[in-house]
């Protein structure tokens, strides 16, 4: 009897942990897109890429094509975001956080940005890593 209660107790711990661990990833994940919604509404587009790997690696997949390296994303983004009135004011609705493997996630939502040039709003799909124990962004999909 004591083997059983022991198991279960054993068990329930490591479920536990288990629940603990992926919503402590989860709120990291998200507090990574907030630091980059207020970095973006800024205008302060180095800050928001340092959500991003730092990679030749790292993949920006757009309608335009895909953009390669993290110098080439933040190129990327200067160009087509030149100015506060492009940049605007950013807002996310995450629909989806789904663990991948234990060190990588992806997240599913819609962006919207207010702007003086005219709103954006579109669609996405991330997918964070944990990176020397940082969540970085190392592939988006945005349209």
């Amino acid at each position: 009897m004591k083997k059983i209660i022991f198991l279960v107790c054993f068990t329930s711990t490591l479920y536990s942990f288990a629940q603990t661990s992926k919503q402590d990833d989860k709120e990291a994940i998200m507090a990574v897109l907030k630091a980059q919604r207020i970095a973006w509404s800024k205008n302060n587009i180095e800050e928001f890429m340092e959500a991003y790997w730092k990679s030749d690696s790292l993949k920006f997949y757009a309608s335009n094509g895909v953009t390669t390296g993290w110098e080439n994303i933040l190129i990327r983004y200067e160009k087509a975001y030149p100015t506060e009135d492009h940049t605007g004011k950013l807002s996310y609705k995450i629909n989806d956080i789904t663990k991948i493997s234990d060190d990588a996630y992806y997240v599913l939502g819609e962006y919207h940005i207010k702007r003086k040039v005219g709103n954006a709003d579109g669609i996405f799909m991330l997918i964070f890593k944990r990176i020397d124990g940082e969540w970085k962004i190392v592939v988006d999909t945005s349209c």
